[in-house]
């Protein structure tokens, strides 16, 4: 009985590291790798859904064409490596695995 409550709290912590916080470091690092691999001209999508071409880059704020006049400037983490993977066609997904 005593091995038994004693098992239970060291399982849930294990059940908490495999399905939440290892899940969630994996996609950090992720995240950042693709942040530090951006280049110009690149089409890419930020968080909140604005499509654009990497114009310029000056340390963390990236510069974004949106149109053909038209620029914004945005953190390296507004931009979403999962969204900017979905605007890939299939083609360039394929190639990049």
């Amino acid at each position: 009985m005593e091995t038994l409550n004693l098992l239970f709290p060291i399982l849930i912590v294990g059940v908490f590291y495999f399905f939440i916080i290892r899940p969630q470091s994996k996609m950090r690092k992720d995240q950042e790798t693709f942040s530090s691999n951006l280049e110009k001209g690149t089409e890419v999508v930020t968080s909140s859904g604005i499509i654009g071409r990497i114009n310029k880059i000056e340390d963390n704020i990236i510069t974004l064409q949106v149109d053909t006049k038209t620029f914004i400037r945005i953190t390296k983490g507004a931009v979403s490596k999962e969204m900017t993977e979905s605007l890939a066609s299939p083609d360039e997904t394929a190639k990049a695995k």
